[in-house]
C-alpha cells in the first residue's frame, strides 16, 4: 500500500509517508466568513473530506483540522449597526456548516475560531521578532511586519523570487522596509469597530490573516504535521506567507501540499469579488444533494470544474443507474451479508494514485454494470458480491444512498448525534494515545451509558445503538 499526493512544493507525486501511521494529520484552510459559501466553496471542502475518507481506509485515525477566519478586512467591512461583525461571522460560519452538511461532508476533527487563538499568533510575531524576521513598523502604528528579505527561502511553494513579486496590499505600506513585507499583526484603526482589537506588545490591534493558520495549525496539530490543504487560489499570496512564517520560527510545518482546482465559470475562476459566483444554498435547493456531490467529485480534485446545467443532469443520470441497482440487488438478496465486502483493487489502486477518482468512478459503474448482468441472470452469488463492491466503493465516496435516506428520514437529530459521538470517540482516541486509561475508560463508560457501542476495527471505531 503506498499512496501518491501531488505536493505543490515539490512539483511532484510523493509517496505519502505519515510522521505518525496511526494518526494522520491534516489542516485545511477554512471559509472566511464575510458572506455566505458558493459552490466553489463547497467543492474544496468536498475534495479534503473524499481525501480524509480514504487516508481513514488505509490509515484508521485521522485528525482534520479546519479553520474559521471570523476576523478579517472583510468581515469587518460587512458589519452594520444592525449585525456587527461577529455576529455575521457566526451567521455566515452556519451557513457553511449546513452547506458542506448539506452533501455528506464530515465534521472536522477541530473547527477553530482565528479569535479563539489570538495569544498563539502573539506568540509566534514575538518568535519571529526575536528571530530577526519580523519588525514592528517605525511609525507607532502597531503594525508588525513579517520581513521577507530576511528568510532566504521566501517564495520556495510557487517557485517565485521575492524581487518579481508585487508589494503585498494587505497593510499601509508606510512602515514597511520592503514593498512585499507582509502583515503580522495590524495596528488599530479609528474607523473599525472597538470590539475588534486586542492588547499587544506592539500596540492595539489585530491579526494579519495569513498568521491565523500558522498559529492555529501548530497549536492543534503541533510544529509539524502532515498535510496542508487548500483552493489552488490560495497558494500565493496566503499560502507562501504561512510557511515562510512557520519555518523561519524553527517550525516544521505542512509535510505535503495539496492544492484543489477551481470551479470556474466560462474558463473564469468562480470568485465572490468577480460576482460570477452560484450560492450554494441555491444548487442545494434545486438539486438532489448526493447529485451535487457526484458532479463536484467527478473531476480530478486537481482540475477545474466548469460547471453548467448539464453537470447536474449527467450527474443524476449516473448516480441513477447506480441507485437502480442498489435497490434492485437489495431486493434480491439483501445486504446483511455484504457489509464486509472488500473494495476492488482497481479501484483502490486509483484512490492510492493522487486521488483518482474519475478512474475510480469508472470502476465503480464497472461492477454496477457486472452485477445488473447478475440479476438479469439470476445469478444471487455474482449480484451479491458486485452489491457489496458497490457499496463499499459508495461508501469511501459518501455516495451511498441508503446512508442518505437515513439521514433524511431522521432529520437534523442524526447529524448532530454523530457529531457529538464522532468527538467523544477522537477524544477516547486521543486518551488512548497519551495513555490516559482512566480518561478513556470514562469517556467509552460514558458513550455505553448513552446506549451506544464502540465497535474498534482496523479501518477505525464505528458505533452504533444498542438495538
Amino acid at each position: 500500500m503506498t499512496i501518491r499526493l501531488y505536493d505543490t512544493r515539490a512539483q511532484q507525486l510523493r509517496d505519502f509517508v505519515p510522521l505518525d501511521p496511526e494518526n494522520i494529520t491534516m489542516y485545511v484552510c477554512g471559509p472566511t466568513v464575510q458572506s455566505g459559501p458558493h459552490i466553489g466553496h463547497v467543492r474544496s471542502a468536498l475534495s479534503y473530506d473524499i481525501l480524509r475518507r480514504w487516508l481513514q481506509h488505509r490509515y484508521g485515525r485521522v485528525t482534520v483540522v479546519r479553520n474559521v477566519t471570523d476576523i478579517d478586512d472583510k468581515v469587518l467591512a460587512n458589519g452594520t449597526d444592525a449585525e456587527p461583525w461577529w455576529a455575521l461571522a457566526y451567521r455566515m460560519e452556519q451557513e457553511f456548516t449546513a452547506a458542506y452538511a448539506g452533501i455528506g461532508i464530515l465534521p472536522p476533527t477541530y473547527e477553530p475560531r482565528a479569535t479563539g487563538s489570538i495569544p498563539q499568533m502573539q506568540e509566534l510575531i514575538q518568535t519571529l521578532i526575536d528571530g530577526g524576521h519580523a519588525y514592528a513598523a517605525p511609525d507607532g502604528s502597531g503594525d508588525v511586519y513579517f520581513d521577507v528579505r530576511s528568510w532566504a527561502a521566501y517564495g520556495e511553494l510557487t517557485r517565485q523570487s521575492a524581487d518579481a513579486m508585487e508589494a503585498a496590499e494587505d497593510a499601509d505600506p508606510r512602515g514597511k522596509r520592503n514593498p512585499q513585507d507582509f502583515a503580522l499583526w495590524k495596528g488599530a484603526k479609528p474607523d473599525e469597530p472597538a470590539d475588534a482589537v486586542w492588547r499587544s506588545p506592539w500596540g492595539d490591534g489585530r491579526p494579519g490573516w495569513h498568521i491565523e493558520c500558522s498559529a492555529m495549525s501548530k497549536r492543534y496539530l503541533g510544529a509539524e504535521f502532515d498535510i496542508h490543504g487548500g483552493g489552488l487560489d490560495l497558494r500565493f499570496p496566503h499560502h507562501e506567507n504561512e510557511l515562510a512564517q512557520s519555518t523561519a520560527a524553527g517550525d516544521g510545518f505542512a509535510r505535503y501540499w495539496v492544492h484543489n482546482g477551481l470551479v470556474t465559470v466560462n474558463g473564469q475562476k468562480m470568485s465572490k469579488s468577480l460576482g460570477n459566483f452560484t450560492p450554494a444554498a441555491d444548487v442545494l435547493a434545486a438539486h438532489d444533494p448526493l447529485v451535487v456531490r457526484y458532479a463536484l467529485a467527478a473531476a480530478h480534485y486537481r482540475s477545474s470544474l466548469d460547471l453548467t446545467e448539464s453537470s447536474w443532469g449527467e450527474a443524476d443520470a449516473a448516480l441513477g443507474r447506480i441507485r437502480t441497482f442498489v435497490e434492485r440487488a437489495v431486493r434480491a438478496v439483501g445486504d446483511d451479508a455484504v457489509h464486509d465486502s472488500e473494495i476492488p483493487v482497481a479501484f483502490a489502486t486509483a484512490m492510492d494514485d493522487d486521488l483518482g477518482i474519475p478512474q475510480a468512478l469508472a470502476v465503480l459503474h464497472e461492477a454496477v454494470r457486472v452485477g445488473n448482468t447478475a440479476l438479469d441472470a439470476r445469478d444471487a452469488d455474482a449480484v451479491r458480491s458486485a452489491l457489496g463492491s458497490v457499496l463499499a466503493m459508495l461508501t469511501i465516496l459518501g455516495l451511498d444512498p441508503r446512508a442518505r435516506q437515513q439521514t433524511d428520514a431522521e432529520g437534523g437529530e442524526a447529524t448532530a448525534l454523530d457529531a457529538l459521538v464522532r468527538t467523544m470517540i477522537d477524544q477516547r482516541a486521543q486518551a488512548r494515545a497519551d495513555k490516559d486509561w482512566a480518561a478513556a475508560d470514562r469517556i467509552r463508560d460514558a458513550i455505553a451509558a448513552a446506549g451506544i457501542t464502540l465497535e474498534d476495527t482496523p479501518d477505525g471505531t464505528h458505533w452504533s445503538i444498542d438495538g
